[in-house]
């Protein structure tokens, strides 16, 4: 039965799901990407530290002079979401939109395993589980990931609720998204093979597949790509999947509050108008809608934490996210400037902070002046940088955050990007 290396305490893990379709996707991945050994955490606090620990003691993070929080570094090329290489697969002659990639499936299938051929060999395969929106509640999506990434797994432990038990849980066994990943050949701790990057969504078996990238916005499947595979399952259901993010809003004499929804585009403001004074916030990003028992819509957050850029936080501007990133929590840092002695600077980040002269940054080692090979001067942190945080770890955090009800919901903002502003 067992056709890969894997310890008889993984074994018991995964035997106490009693999921045949996950033993198969399981089986069918590794004898693909040929892993040195398959391990398998569950939602125990012990196997959630030892993620935290083996980020760090795989080069994939490092401490920094606050406790808790740590630096991640993503390649040069690779720090942002990649429109070019990433798809939705569908059966020959089908389309969707126009501002959607689209590849005939069996092709790209075809491609996509013949590039995660052998890609783990010498690697741990990761196997974890997550529950997409509040435990125990009628919202909520189980999803498995799978990763050679222990950097991909910690960012979700912050970002998602743990899963493991609501697996086992299912009532129907078939019913849950699964992630592939691989941060492919890695050279200096960060993926070699770019030109070889992509990532492909697969709705008819409500799967994502992403080789050769390490950035979170294309390695945590949990993110938008999953919202792309939710959008399908509720498109055939009763329930809607949005781009939203969730907060109260209260009067001067906070005598009731009402929670608001709000759309925008992506670095539109989003995490901060759910973080205004004034407000509590539920989620800052993706929401499950629902009808609730008296015909109104309910929705909650799928998230437990925040994936925000950093770009422009100060404590002027947003005190509170300021606040909650600059404390002993668990927070992970990506592409933002760093020192030797640990310590944090990025873009935006107060009139009174003095930046150092040098350090190290996305492009390695750096120094103020240096440029890249187009000769343009390269900025101290990358424009989208980020912080991972928990959203328990804000002082507005709402007290209905994790209500397996969700919250009722009684108006929608909707906004854009001016077309002149980048």
């Amino acid at each position: 039965m067992w056709s890969y290396k894997i310890s008889d305490a993984d074994k018991a893990k995964l035997e106490a799901l009693d999921n045949p379709k996950m033993m198969q996707i399981i089986d069918e991945t590794t004898k693909a990407t040929r892993p040195a050994r398959v391990v398998v955490f569950d939602d125990s606090e012990e196997d959630t530290a030892r993620i935290r620990q083996l980020s760090i003691e795989n080069n994939e993070e490092k401490p920094l002079e606050m406790d808790g929080h740590t630096i991640h570094y993503d390649g040069y090329f690779d720090q942002g979401r990649d429109k070019a290489n990433t798809a939705t697969l569908l059966p020959a002659g089908e389309k969707l939109s126009r501002g959607l990639n689209v590849k005939e499936r069996e092709s790209a299938m075809e491609e996509i395993w013949g590039l995660m051929d052998g890609i783990m060999e010498g690697k741990e395969m990761i196997i974890r589980f997550y529950c997409l929106g509040p435990t125990n509640s009628r919202f909520s999506l189980s999803v498995m990931q799978i990763t050679d990434s222990y950097y991909v797994v910690h960012s979700e432990d912050i970002l998602y609720r743990p899963g493991y038990e609501e697996f086992k849980n299912l009532k129907d066994k078939d019913d849950f998204f699964c992630f592939r990943h691989s941060a492919g050949e890695l050279e200096n701790n960060v993926t070699k093979n770019i030109d070889k990057r992509r990532i492909y969504i697969n709705p008819s078996k409500g799967c994502v597949m992403s080789v050769n990238n390490q950035y979170a916005g294309n390695s945590l499947a949990c993110k938008k790509l999953a919202l792309r595979l939710a959008i399908n399952k509720a498109n055939n259901e009763d329930w809607l999947a949005e781009h939203m993010f969730i907060s109260a809003f209260y009067p001067l004499d906070e005598r009731r509050k009402t929670y608001f929804m709000g759309a925008y585009p992506s670095g539109c403001g989003k995490t901060s108008t759910a973080m205004i004074e004034g407000s509590t916030i539920v989620g800052d990003d993706i929401a499950y809608i629902r009808e609730g028992a008296e015909g109104e819509m309910r929705a909650v957050n799928i998230e437990r934490g925040i994936f925000g850029i950093i770009g422009d936080v100060n404590a002027k501007d947003d005190p509170l996210i300021y606040k909650a990133i600059t404390e002993p929590k668990e927070i992970i840092f990506s592409n933002i400037l760093t020192t030797e002695d640990g310590k944090t600077y990025w873009s935006g980040m107060g009139k009174d902070t003095v930046i150092p002269e040098e350090g190290f940054n996305h492009s390695g080692a750096w120094k103020k002046g240096n440029v890249d090979a187009a000769g343009k001067e390269i900025p101290m942190s990358h424009p989208n940088s980020r912080f991972t945080c928990k959203i328990s770890d804000l002082d507005n955090a709402d007290e209905n955050a994790d209500n397996p009800d969700g919250v009722a919901v009684d108006g929608i903002f909707y906004g854009g990007r001016d077309s002149d502003t980048n």
